[in-house]
């Protein structure tokens, strides 16, 4: 018998939705545990809070005893960022009977300098902490020991890491056992580069690592793709015109052109952000067997630290540099990290490895 499981989204973000993407390939994974997922909105952005909150109780009068996985990001229900209406859409789940499971896409409050930033921290800090108390399980995509707030151990509360948004299959055992020669104009790939000034800081750090690994190895090739690649693409451009560097920047991409493009790097550079379990462009390369060059930070840890990664510090671009100069120039190396990747993607980042584990939780709490 199939059992009814309903994602609950808040707004849809614009031209992807990565959590949208992440409930899909989950739902599709689950059909083989016998459930099936449907995803729902509360869309507040289009009708407004008082319709949205009344829409939300007529559908939800259906659902006693059904679980409800609540995608929980803090602008998918707050235009700037603060989430305090997210209380209220627990609580009519809760009087409808429903069984909440809150997934935490951020896992933790946006922080600044300003007394605005300030404020914003309080009201999610305070908004996920009711939230923890109102679920019946709360699901993180980063280890519990990271966490900054949760306030001790918890029952309720669980580890899943998040899966590649893309249709990656499985790889054999054998797939990535031998070593390749060194190509004539490796490849770095960045997939998505973040928007406004974060983006500009990601690009200066792009720029002098591909500056530092040609005028080591000579000629290469560097392929960006993905959300706002193509605001960066003059910079990045001139930033290299003086180099045997090969330039390729495409935007937002289909699913398998952006297979294609990770499968096709010899190493992925992740500066976006620290890596970590919650990451889902960084699990995509991890999933492609591309080996990878990324910043280590507070949230990274086990299993990424067990995929094909090469970790610096964030403060050190030395670091950074030596280890995508060592990744490029080195076959055997590749060969080993593409290896790492392959076995931690079928064991903790494939969907139906998380699939198993979301099942396993909402079948004992039946």
């Amino acid at each position: 018998m199939t059992t009814p499981v309903i994602a609950l989204l808040g707004r849809k973000d614009v031209p992807t939705d990565a959590v949208e993407q992440y409930c899909r390939y989950l739902g599709a994974a689950l059909e083989s545990h016998d459930f099936q997922l449907e995803i729902r909105r509360v869309p507040w952005e289009i009708h407004g809070w008082r319709d949205a909150f009344e829409a939300l109780r007529l559908q939800a009068a259906s659902w006693r005893g059904c679980w409800i996985l609540v995608q929980y990001t803090a602008l998918a229900w707050s235009t700037r960022g603060f989430p305090y209406k997210f209380s209220r859409v627990l609580q009519i789940l809760k009087s409808a009977g429903a069984r909440i499971a809150v997934v935490f896409h951020d896992v933790e409050p946006f922080r600044g300098p300003r007394l605005v930033d300030r404020l914003r921290t309080r009201v999610q800090l305070h908004t996920m902490r009711r939230a923890l108390t109102a679920a019946d399980l709360a699901i993180f995509t980063i280890p519990l020991e990271k966490l900054s707030w949760l306030p001790g151990s918890s029952s309720r509360a669980h580890f899943i890491p998040v899966g590649p948004n893309l249709p990656i299959p499985i790889p054999s055992e054998q797939e990535f056992t031998c070593a390749g020669n060194c190509p004539a104009s490796p490849t770095i790939g960045v997939f998505i580069i973040t928007g406004g000034e974060p983006g500009a800081r990601e690009t200066k750090i792009i720029l002098a690592a591909v500056r530092h690994a040609a005028q080591k190895l000579g000629k290469l090739r560097l392929s960006v793709f993905g959300r706002h690649a193509e605001l960066r693409e003059a910079t990045l451009r001139e930033g290299l015109q003086d180099l045997p560097v090969e330039i390729s920047v495409e935007g937002v991409l289909d699913d398998q052109q952006v297979v294609d493009r990770l499968r096709a790097a010899d190493v992925l550079l992740f500066v976006r952000a620290p890596i970590s379990t919650r990451r889902s462009s960084a699990i995509a390369g991890i999933a492609a067997g591309v080996p990878m060059v990324a910043f280590t930070g507070a949230q990274t840890s086990w299993p990424v630290t067990d995929a094909g990664v090469l970790l610096a510090s964030p403060g050190n671009p030395a670091e950074l540099h030596e280890a995508l100069v060592r990744v490029l120039s080195d076959p055997e190396l590749r060969a080993s990290l593409r290896q790492q990747n392959a076995l931690a993607y079928r064991q903790h980042f494939s969907w139906p490895a998380i699939a198993a584990r979301y099942a396993a939780l909402l079948k004992s709490s039946l």
